[in-house]
């Protein structure tokens, strides 16, 4: 797209100008194009994690277990933190994990009450293949911008996102 190029979000800028010409339209030109993004992107990342037997929030709890390293081991309080999710959705997810033996729960040898969250070989092998699969497809949606232009984008973006998590 040019800068002369009419987009949605463009085009819905104008519309409120016109309507309410006193409020400023500019945080839509940047949030409403991340909005618009992740609503067209989702599906088809989704449909990755399917294509391996995962729903997202399954991928995530995995693929947060495979980052962490050996021994690729957390308690469910570092998942759910790390996840921004409530105990209650973890344990939820954590069930399934653990029936597809992707996951396994391990008495803690530091207090027995309670459970470390384990990766087990068959959730390392599917977590990687589906992180592999989704970076391919994430690289294809990008590849219209050069490499330095995803930089300079992925660089705005983190600033932005460390001001948004301050406040």
């Amino acid at each position: 797209m040019t800068e002369t190029t009419m987009d949605d979000v463009a085009a819905f800028q104008e519309a409120w100008r016109r309507e309410l010409p006193q409020i400023d339209t500019g945080p839509m030109a940047v949030l409403g194009r991340i909005n618009r993004i992740a609503a067209k992107t989702s599906d088809g990342i989704c449909a990755v994690f399917e294509r391996h037997g995962l729903e997202r929030g399954e991928f995530d709890v995995i693929s947060t277990l495979r980052r962490s390293g050996p021994p690729y081991t957390l308690t469910p309080t570092e998942l759910y933190r790390t996840l921004m999710i409530t105990s209650g959705g973890l344990t939820h997810r954590l069930a399934r994990l653990e029936k597809a033996g992707l996951i396994e729960r391990r008495p803690s040898q530091e207090d027995r009450r309670s459970l470390l969250v384990c990766l087990t070989s068959a959730g390392a092998r599917k977590v990687e293949a589906a992180f592999a699969e989704d970076m391919a497809l994430e690289a294809e949606l990008l590849s219209a911008l050069p490499p330095d232009k995803r930089e300079q984008l992925a660089s705005l973006l983190k600033e932005l996102a460390a001001s948004v998590e301050a406040r």
